[in-house]
C-alpha cells in the first residue's frame, strides 16, 4: 500500500458525534479517492462479556457501513473492531492512515465538555492528521449528512516559522479536492509576537508590513504546486487562537498544526490548537508538523 492509498479512518461508537464523523470521513474519502476504514474500538473497561461486545460491535459497524453507502455507494469500506483503549488503538492505526476522523464527543462524554478526552488524546498523539468533527451551526439538509453545504473555504492557521509546511500541504491538498474551494491562509500577529520573531516592536504599521512579508514568504511556491487553488492570505492583528476561531465560522475545515514530540513530554496540544479544537465552529484538522 502506497502513501496515496492510505485509508481515511472513521472512528464510530454509536454517538451522534461519531455519526457526523463517519459522514465527514465518507465525503472526504470520495473527494480524495482514498479507501475508508470504519473503526469501532471495543473498550477494555466495559462491563460486558467478550461475545456480547463482539456482537454489539458487529451490529454498529454494519449500521455504519449502511450509513456510509447512503452517501457514497461506490465506496467499499473496510471495518475493524479492536479491543483496546480508544485513543491508543486509533493512534496505533494512524501510523498507516492518511487521516483519522473522530467526533467531538463520544457516548461517554459529559455534555458540559466541548471535546471528549479520547478525541483530544488522539489529536495530541497521532502521527497522521486528525479531524475533529463538531457541527455547531444550524442543522441543514439531513439528506446530505457531513457535507459542509454553503461553506467551501478551507482555513489554515500558520505560524511565523518553518513549522507550517505540513499544515500547508494538508490544507492545499484538501482545497484541491474540493472544486471551487478557496484556501484562506491566516496568520494572527501581535506586537508581542512581532518582538519575539525579531520584527518591529513599537511601530504597528511596520509590524503589519512585516507580518504580510512573512506570510508571503511562507506561502511562496505553493501556487505552482496547486495552480487550481485560489489563495487568500490574511495577516490579522490579533491572537492566533481568536483569529482562527473567528475564521472557522465560515470554513468547511480549519487546519492547525501540532508540534511532534510534545506528546512524549505530556504536553498534548499547543494552546492555539487546543483552542481551535474546542471552540471552532466546524471541523478542525490537527496536523503533526
Amino acid at each position: 500500500m502506497t502513501t496515496n492509498d492510505l485509508p481515511v479512518i472513521a472512528a464510530v461508537d454509536g454517538s451522534t458525534h461519531s455519526r457526523q464523523a463517519l459522514d465527514w470521513a465518507t465525503h472526504e474519502a470520495v473527494r480524495r479517492g482514498l479507501p475508508l476504514l470504519i473503526v469501532h474500538v471495543r473498550p477494555l473497561t466495559r462491563q460486558v462479556d467478550e461475545e456480547t461486545g463482539r456482537r454489539e460491535a458487529e451490529a454498529l459497524l454494519a449500521e455504519s457501513v449502511r450509513r456510509s453507502a447512503l452517501i457514497a455507494p461506490e465506496l467499499r469500506p473496510s471495518t475493524l473492531a479492536p479491543l483496546d483503549f480508544p485513543s491508543a488503538a486509533l493512534v496505533s492505526l494512524g501510523r498507516d492512515a492518511s487521516m483519522i476522523v473522530v467526533g467531538s464527543r463520544g457516548l461517554g462524554g459529559f455534555r458540559s465538555l466541548m471535546v471528549g478526552s479520547n478525541s483530544l488524546a488522539t489529536a495530541s498523539m497521532a502521527s497522521c492528521p486528525v479531524v475533529v468533527v463538531q457541527e455547531d451551526r444550524p442543522e441543514g439538509d439531513e439528506s446530505r449528512p457531513g457535507d459542509a453545504g454553503a461553506f467551501t473555504d478551507i482555513v489554515a492557521g500558520v505560524a511565523a516559522d518553518e513549522s507550517s509546511e505540513a499544515v500547508l500541504e494538508f490544507a492545499f491538498a484538501t482545497a484541491a479536492s474540493r472544486p471551487g474551494a478557496r484556501l484562506r491562509i491566516v496568520h494572527g500577529w501581535t506586537m508581542f509576537s512581532s518582538m519575539l520573531a525579531g520584527g518591529p516592536v513599537l511601530d504597528r504599521r511596520e509590524a503589519a508590513g512585516s507580518a504580510e512579508r512573512t506570510l508571503a514568504e511562507l506561502t511562496s511556491g505553493w501556487h505552482e504546486k496547486y495552480p487550481q487553488v485560489e489563495i487568500v492570505r490574511e495577516p490579522v492583528n490579533g491572537s492566533a487562537s481568536r483569529t482562527l476561531v473567528t475564521a472557522s465560522a465560515t470554513a468547511a475545515l480549519t487546519v492547525v498544526g501540532r508540534r511532534k514530540g510534545g506528546e512524549s513530554l505530556g504536553l498534548g496540544l499547543s494552546p492555539v490548537a487546543q483552542t481551535a479544537v474546542t471552540h471552532a465552529l466546524g471541523p478542525v484538522a490537527v496536523v503533526p508538523c
